[in-house]
């Protein structure tokens, strides 16, 4: 629908459609500040930001994360404090760690302490008592709490006072924790190839007894384990990734120069190519599917097989390959139909981008723009990362009483140097004031999860800044570029620099804004994810069926502010007008050309999108058969790795961030063109007072001309 044919009623419903103006050649320079009042709100909050990461790191301490601690709160394997050379973790009675306290957040209720190596072999405190062996003794001094008299106390009073363990277990060393070496022997869980240990009384302790105890003093070390693969696996695999996110940038980089020169080619090879790598993708996965027909095991189910921390393991089942085979023909079958559905589209849309590589040709540095985005966004990352994790550990040490049973004064909190069993109503002799968690009763602790939702609010409105902050110096400047109508004669020089200082000189408070709104919603999201997550053992349907209707509501809206926020950054960097009014002008430009917009701009953003497609399906093929070992010629050089999918996802990942910034580049210029392109149709006719700005290429898609003989190069 062209403008002429536009009727009165649709210009009073979305507003009246742009008037000619003489004097108007593109982005306005004499403009002023916009929305200051959100702009003095925005460095409020950053001056609050700063304070609170001041706050958490003068009272965080990440060594929390890092190192065990023990039953006093010191760190195991900490350089330069006296548990230097004690880097494990020792349970004086791993039994217990099977209380239900574990499930509360005291921890395994046993006196634990730092030990240099895990115990090798099983032995008895009476055993080592009794014995003449001095080596022996020494050895089970070794886990006993320091200053312990083990020569002159009896066994009986070091058990009573508890500075030693029971007994001994073999243990190993897992993630800085000696837990049982528990293994199988014929089907039978064994601990030191014994299925029982026997204590001093006579107790047989059963190696199961020992594993589940085991299990529940390690509700988070096995993820720790996972993660700490996966770190190997990285520390073997960097630089290949590195070289490989390299490739991805090279690839990218080549396809936009490409795109300048072959648009028209560089887009019909590029769809072909993605229906040929996907394509590959069902081949590949149906020879994966039939190779494994009759292997033994390969056809059980993935439900049957659970979650496994190895999946590779998924691989080598038939199931994971058929569905693997089936998402890939949905997606090959559905670009297919889009295609053949959209392919008179097609040319219009190959016109845009092509008027689009002309404008990143005349403006190349906004090709490296994203670096500074990017640069920007890890900043803002690095400081929510740091603060949380200083937050998170600036908790003080709260010491609790514990005795054996587990009784009334479990819970209540102690001092340890003060501390005397003989204090306490009971009067028992088998409590102890032992360290539980790290908590306080401050002004500071009381309000520390605030203080996380705050960090994790401003990040939402400092990421969400620097992105509108992209977009509104990107838009600019190919607002130059479209309203010059001598190219490149009529662009103003350096472009970029002069849209960015537009940007933060006079619309900050703007920018701010629309990061707000949009912050605003995303931190509903969160709220409604945690929600979501506290419901799941819940059986009212009712509520889990509004939370989900609300997060797909939200989830909605942040896409629809997204469109309103990009569209109206564009208008700002034209007009120079405040948030409000530029997101309402955007809005009312796009409902009067509606069509174009459902056909045309998001045409271009389907060929875009596949393109960042392309890239990922190359870089992503390429690493898999390499760190998988297929390729026999480089199979010696690929590294060792626990989990080989850690580096291909990495890639993969990787590489669509990096695509999608060389094409965020196209796509804001897409936008902004197409914005300007509607704009055109409104205010000029063709005639020799009134030209269309517009390439002659999209002019003879259109069937427009404008009646003079200079026209648009």
């Amino acid at each position: 629908m062209d403008s002429d044919e536009k009727t009165s009623e649709s210009d009073t419903k979305y507003g009246e459609a742009r008037k000619f103006d003489a004097n108007f050649k593109g982005p306005i320079h004499n403009r002023g500040c916009t929305d200051v009042l959100c702009c003095i709100l925005f460095i409020l909050c950053l001056f609050g930001y700063f304070a609170v990461g001041l706050l958490a790191w003068s009272q965080g301490d990440p060594r929390k994360v890092i190192y065990p601690t023990d039953s006093r709160g010191q760190f195991c394997g900490q350089a330069g404090t006296p548990m230097e050379k004690k880097p494990l973790l020792f349970y004086f009675n791993i039994l217990k760690c099977a209380s239900p306290l574990v499930l509360l957040e005291l921890q395994c209720p046993t006196t634990q302490i730092c030990v240099e190596t895990c115990p090798k072999e099983h032995l008895t405190l009476l055993t080592a008592k009794l014995s003449l062996d001095r080596k022996k003794q020494d050895y089970y001094r070794s886990y006993c709490k320091e200053g312990t008299n083990f020569t002159k106390m009896s066994a009986p009073d070091i058990l009573s006072q508890g500075l030693c363990p029971a007994m001994l277990i073999p243990s190993q060393a897992f993630t800085h924790r000696c837990l049982p070496a528990l293994g199988t022997l014929k089907g039978v869980v064994v601990v030191g190839n014994e299925t029982s240990l026997a204590g001093d009384g006579g107790d047989q302790v059963n190696a199961t007894q020992l594993l589940d105890a085991a299990k529940k003093s390690n509700l988070v070390v096995e993820a720790r384990q996972v993660a700490m693969r996966i770190f190997e696996d990285y520390t073997v695999s960097w630089y290949w990734i590195l070289l490989g996110l390299v490739i991805a940038m090279v690839v990218s980089f080549v396809f936009i120069v490409l795109l300048r020169f072959l648009a028209g080619v560089m887009i019909w090879v590029m769809i072909i190519l993605v229906i040929l790598v996907i394509g590959y993708g069902i081949f590949h996965c149906y020879w994966e599917f039939a190779s494994l027909k009759g292997v033994a095991g390969a056809d059980v189910t993935i439900k049957d097989l659970g979650l496994q921390t190895d999946f590779s393991i998924y691989l080598q089942i038939r199931q994971t390959w058929l569905a693997f085979m089936i998402i890939l023909a949905i997606v090959e079958v559905v670009i297919i139909l889009l295609l053949i559905f959209l392919r008179k589209r097609i040319l219009i849309a190959i016109a845009l981008i092509k008027e689009a590589s002309r404008a990143v040709g005349h403006v190349m540095s906004s090709l490296f723009y994203p670096l500074l985005t990017f640069c920007l966004l890890a900043m803002v990352i690095a400081y929510w990362a740091v603060t949380a994790v200083f937050l998170s550990t600036s908790n003080e040490q709260v010491y609790k009483v514990f005795n054996v049973s587990g009784g009334e004064f479990t819970k209540n909190t102690c001092v340890p140097e003060s501390f005397s069993p003989n204090n306490l109503s009971a009067g028992t002799l088998d409590t102890e004031c032992r360290f539980a968690f790290y908590g306080g009763e401050t002004l500071y602790h009381k309000y520390l999860i605030v203080l996380q939702f705050y960090n994790l609010f401003l990040f939402f409105w400092c990421a969400n800044f620097v992105t509108a902050l992209g977009q509104v110096t990107l838009a600019g400047a190919f607002a130059s570029y479209y309203w010059a109508f001598k190219k490149p004669e009529h662009i103003p020089a350096y472009p970029i620099f002069a849209s960015l200082g537009r940007a933060l000189r006079f619309h900050t408070g703007s920018l701010a804004f629309g990061s707000l709104i949009l912050s605003l919603v995303q931190i509903v999201r969160v709220l409604l994810e945690y929600l979501d997550h506290k419901l799941k053992g819940a059986q009212n349907r009712c509520a889990k069926f509004i939370l989900s209707c609300m997060k797909c509501c939200f989830w909605c809206l942040e896409k629809f502010i997204k469109f309103i926020n990009r569209n109206a950054y564009i208008m700002i960097a034209i007009y120079g007008k405040s948030f409000c009014p530029s997101a309402k002008d955007a809005f009312f430009l796009l409902m009067r050309n509606v069509i174009r917009v459902a056909v045309l701009d998001k045409v271009t953003d389907f060929l875009l999108f596949l393109g960042k497609l392309l890239i990922v399906g190359i870089v992503g093929i390429c690493s898999f058969f390499f760190f998988s070992g297929r390729i026999k010629a480089v199979e010696e050089t690929a590294p060792s790795l626990n989990y080989y999918w850690v580096p291909i996802l990495t890639l993969v990942v990787g590489s669509y961030l990096i695509a999608h910034g060389f094409f965020s580049v196209y796509a804001m210029c897409v936008d902004t063109l197409f914005l300007c392109f509607c704009e055109d149709l409104e205010r000029n006719d063709g005639t020799a007072e009134r030209p269309y700005l517009m390439s002659n290429n999209l002019l003879g898609i259109l069937k427009k001309t404008n009646d003079t003989t200079k026209t648009v190069d």
